[in-house]
């Protein structure tokens, strides 16, 4: 599945209910996620850090919806490399 069919997929499944929700709710929501990701992180079984990183994307797929962002294009400035650095393995010094 691509990044657009991903959104695309999401939308179609959540659009009315999201934009009614609108962003600051859907923003905690996204938030709550990814407390869960990083409870399942310490401790989880590799099957609740898949659930959970599931969820995770999802939810940040559902908030650039209700935002109108479309993530395929917004992912682009990296297929040229690193947006610091320019490079395709990064070398910025700030960053390890």
């Amino acid at each position: 599945m691509t990044l657009k069919e991903l959104q695309d997929l999401i939308d179609r499944m959540y659009s009315d209910k999201d934009r009614a929700r609108g962003s600051a709710a859907t923003y905690l929501w996204f938030m709550e996620e990814v407390g869960e990701l990083a409870a399942a992180l310490r401790e989880g079984t590799h099957q609740e850090k898949s659930h959970e990183f599931a969820d995770v994307l999802a939810w940040l797929v559902t908030l650039a919806n209700v935002e109108r962002v479309d993530l395929t294009e917004a992912m682009a400035k990296y297929t040229e490399g690193c947006p610091g650095c320019g490079q395709m393995v990064c070398r910025c010094d700030e960053k390890p």
